[in-house]
């Protein structure tokens, strides 16, 4: 198999099971924190406080996800629209971006199966499906995802584009999540994940204004990129599509899908 090949091959399974991953195990901490009559509503009855806490474990999920294996080989985008921002950033090339997000959609369908596991506990929340909140206008929703996205999109460029901040990129996602959700999440459900919100909603059968977690972060990740390229920001420059693990890049995708660009610094996150 040639080196095109092997690594289309290895960026499609890793973001298949990291996205897997994020969804089942994410989703799950959703599903024990808000589920009706779950453990969690009776030691933690404050409905701010487990929000806090469930933004906090999400974000972990992926956190560990961008430093594990899976990370390595694919730089665990594990979102569409973190993909797209690095596309729209030349990081990788149009080939790599459809077979990442073909990789997240499949992942986080494969994903949302053990959800059913749940049974009623997690039928009472849909197993995770992103809707608005009760009295919610989609207009507001819709904003809530875009801001949510754009926040999450700058924040990772913040870090990437800092040589002393990017190792700890994914430390960035459990307190920027526990923040976002606890704040936002009763107007979108804070999914900032078109994958993540494909998942439950193929298996719950939800598909209640889903067109917001498709436009809402589309639209986020467009204005981060925009505001990314502002005069005095755009000498912050990622120079890798990944969130960690930058120096592994044996098939010469994360610096635009051409020949790799020469180490300017000592080698980190590996």
């Amino acid at each position: 198999m040639s080196d095109k090949g092997a690594g289309l091959r290895t960026i499609f399974l890793s973001e298949l099971i990291g996205t897997a991953v994020l969804v089942a195990v994410g989703l799950s901490f959703v599903i024990i924190d808000f589920g009706s009559g779950g453990p969690v509503s009776r030691l933690i009855p404050g409905d701010g406080w487990r929000r806090l806490l469930t933004g906090f474990l999400f974000g972990t999920t992926g956190g560990l996800i961008a430093v594990s294996p899976v990370g390595k080989h694919s730089g665990a985008h594990i979102n569409p629209a973190v993909s797209a921002a690095f596309w729209l950033k030349k990081k990788i090339s149009s080939t790599h971006l459809a077979v990442y997000v073909a990789a997240q959609l499949m992942g986080a369908v494969l994903g949302a199966l053990p959800l059913l596991a749940w049974g009623g506990l997690g039928r009472s929340v849909d197993y995770g499906a992103s809707l608005p909140g009760r009295g919610v206008s989609l207009r507001f929703a819709f904003l809530g995802e875009a801001v949510t996205t754009f926040f999450l999109v700058a924040g990772l460029f913040f870090f990437l584009g800092r040589r002393r901040l990017r190792r700890f990129t994914p430390l960035l996602f459990p307190f920027l999540y526990a923040v976002m959700v606890f704040l936002e999440a009763r107007v979108s459900g804070t999914s900032t994940n078109p994958a993540r919100s494909l998942g439950p909603e193929v298996v719950s059968g939800v598909w209640r204004d889903w067109w917001i977690y498709w436009l809402g972060p589309a639209v986020g990740m467009l204005t981060g990129i925009l505001v990314h390229r502002l005069p005095g920001l755009r000498r912050f420059e990622a120079e890798v599509a990944k969130l960690y693990h930058f120096e592994h890049d044996p098939f010469h995708i994360f610096r635009g899908g051409g020949p790799a660009a020469p180490r300017r610094e000592p080698p980190d996150g590996d």
